[in-house]
């Protein structure tokens, strides 16, 4: 039997930062090399909300497609759609949060109606705290940029309430 405690051991160190590993980011690379959707991003970082509808059916999809789900065709245009709507829904995140957004606990996340459009969908609510929200309150388009080490140019939307002053 071999026995290694009179052998010294290495000491290794542990690094003060760990760079992001790609598989978790929690957004994705949003050129045209990297998504077949870069559209929607494209639209977003002029500011405008948009998604894709079939041509062939007419169904209005969120989020955007490459091909439709209700009948397979692949003819799709972008459709902006509404920048405010009513809140349907709201939560708070307090323990574990997405990796990259652990320092920002608590935040909320709420189901915004999109007005005058058949469109529910989930974002993060900014400028304000979960007790200051009600269900039906009117909400508002944000879209931040995002800021990280790849050098890339990405966006994504958030929403805040409505009768607050934008930034």
């Amino acid at each position: 039997m071999n026995n290694n405690t009179d052998r010294p051991r290495d000491t290794v160190d542990v690094p003060d930062r760990i760079e992001f590993p790609r598989l978790f980011d929690f957004y994705e690379l949003q050129s045209e090399d990297h998504t077949r959707i870069h559209e929607f991003y494209d639209r977003l970082r002029d500011g405008s909300l948009s998604t894709t509808t079939c041509e062939n059916c007419d169904a209005l999809h969120f989020p955007p497609r490459v091909v439709c789900p209700e009948c397979t065709s692949d003819d799709l245009t972008y459709t902006s759609l509404p920048h405010e709507g009513t809140l349907f829904a709201f939560s708070v995140v307090r323990g574990s949060a997405p990796i990259g957004m652990a320092e920002d606990v608590p935040f909320v996340v709420g189901i915004i109606d999109l007005e005058g459009a058949d469109v529910r969908l989930s974002a993060r609510i900014d400028e304000v705290g979960y007790d200051d929200l009600s269900i039906g309150d009117r909400m508002r388009l944000k879209v931040v940029d995002i800021d990280d080490s790849r050098d890339e140019d990405r966006v994504f939307y958030r929403f805040e309430p409505a009768h607050r002053t934008p930034e």
